[in-house]
């Protein structure tokens, strides 16, 4: 409310003319609409990603009436099912969550195809990031065969994605000695601690949740390489192959060369396409400043986040700002 009332130096009659004023201008409030964008843990790019785009939207909000606020949560496949349950406006989620939920297939083979999941942008590319304790003395993934191993917690897109390579490499979660399910803000400092040997974690590079571990005790990055993985980015539409380059990270002055996915921004087609078209403005229009809100967003081209990794078919109201662009017919 843009009116400020001094009760204290008001007389009684004064303030229920304020009081008056006050409800009078309640409905200008109640315009207001609240948006929630569903993230991930704390540490990752996914939060930090969301928070740039309320950032940005909310910088707007005197326009549009949309204020949006950001969730931590448990990942990718989390927020496909939050917004399923119509709690969630937009959320986060890698390609191949997006592709299982639109086709029914993978974690959602028994719940089914999800018909009303809606791809509004693609973000940036997620390497599927192994790190090992330096002590552990691990030179390949193979080596983790009888370890302490953290697999990443259930409802995370790490978690379905790291399944899909145990069962090509014909692994059980059984195969390692401990098979943590700690989530992601929780692996670093545990793999420091001693707690366990290593985690596999899809994430946006640089990233601070595997800047810490490198930088406190000297983790080292781990490829993923080899037919498995070959096998795996043949036959999946959604992954590609990715390098992390050399000397990104503290005690790393290797390569490391694994494959990974598209992190993505979904709705549903209940979410109006209104609210949809705003968001996507606001993250478009301001373009240059949202990649300089996270280094994982630097590189970022639009035309690339208008198509990449996108199995759902595209928001109306994102694909009406693609078509003012000219990004899309």
């Amino acid at each position: 409310m843009s009116k400020k009332f001094a009760l204290n130096v008001l007389g009684a009659a004064s303030a229920g003319i304020a009081l008056a004023a006050a409800l009078m201008s309640a409905p200008a409030v109640a315009q207001q609409k609240f948006v929630t964008i569903g993230t991930g843990g704390v540490t990752g790019v996914y939060y930090a990603a969301g928070g740039a785009i309320c950032r940005l939207v909310n910088k707007d909000r005197a326009k549009h009436g949309i204020r949006c606020s950001v969730e931590s949560t448990g990942g990718s496949v989390f927020n496909v099912n939050t917004i399923k349950a119509g709690e969630l406006d937009f959320g986060f989620t890698q390609s191949d969550v997006q592709f299982n939920a639109v086709k029914g297939a993978g974690q959602y083979k028994d719940a089914g195809a999800y018909g009303d999941l809606r791809a509004v942008f693609a973000v940036h590319p997620e390497p599927f990031t192994v790190v090992a304790r330096k002590e552990a003395n691990i030179t390949r993934f193979e080596d983790f065969k009888g370890k302490r191993f953290n697999v990443g917690n259930p409802g995370s897109g790490t978690r379905s994605s790291m399944e899909e390579m145990l069962a090509g490499m014909g692994w059980k979660l059984g195969d390692f000695s401990l098979a943590s399910e700690l989530k992601a803000d929780e692996h670093g400092p545990a793999l420091c601690d001693g707690k366990i040997d290593g985690f596999y974690y899809a994430v946006g590079h640089p990233s601070a949740n595997i800047q810490d571990p490198t930088t406190s005790c000297g983790a080292k990055l781990v490829s993923l390489t080899g037919p498995v993985i070959d096998k795996l980015v043949a036959d999946k539409p959604y992954y590609a192959k990715v390098t992390i380059p050399a000397g990104l990270y503290p005690n790393n002055p290797q390569a490391t060369n694994t494959y990974g996915v598209m992190a993505t921004v979904v709705a549903s087609s209940k979410t109006p396409a209104e609210t949809v078209y705003q968001v996507t403005k606001a993250l478009f229009d301001n373009f240059d400043e949202f990649k300089k809100l996270h280094p994982a967003l630097a590189n970022l081209n639009p035309q690339n986040m208008v198509k990449d990794g996108l199995s759902a078919p595209l928001h109306e109201g994102a694909a009406r700002y693609y078509k003012e662009k000219g990004w899309i017919k």
